[in-house]
């Protein structure tokens, strides 16, 4: 990651974009302390959150697809307390991943 001052990035703002747009970060510090980062378009778009959490999800079902494949997950019966059994049922999924 490239660190500059405000003051020196006012002075060299393109050649610091073209960095950020050729995937290298750019921090801004004012007196020595980190205060905004130039990243690339890309970057900003991939961190952007869905509007909607099921627009979230489908999203993240689709690039974690190998993770879930063949997954069924765990009945949850609401009215029934969680016992031993249930939990060692859990752990056994879970050392299976």
């Amino acid at each position: 990651m490239c660190r500059t001052s405000i003051y020196d990035a006012r002075n060299n703002f393109s050649s610091l974009v073209k960095r950020a747009e050729g995937g290298e970060p750019v921090e801004l510090t004012r007196h020595d302390k980190p205060v905004a980062v130039i990243i690339s378009w890309q970057e900003y778009a991939a961190r952007q959150r869905p509007d909607h959490f099921f627009e979230w999800l489908e999203q993240f079902k689709k690039e974690n697809a190998d993770v879930f494949e063949g997954f069924e997950g765990l009945e949850i019966d609401e009215d029934r307390p969680i016992d031993e059994a249930y939990e060692k049922k859990i752990a056994a999924l879970w050392s299976e991943v």
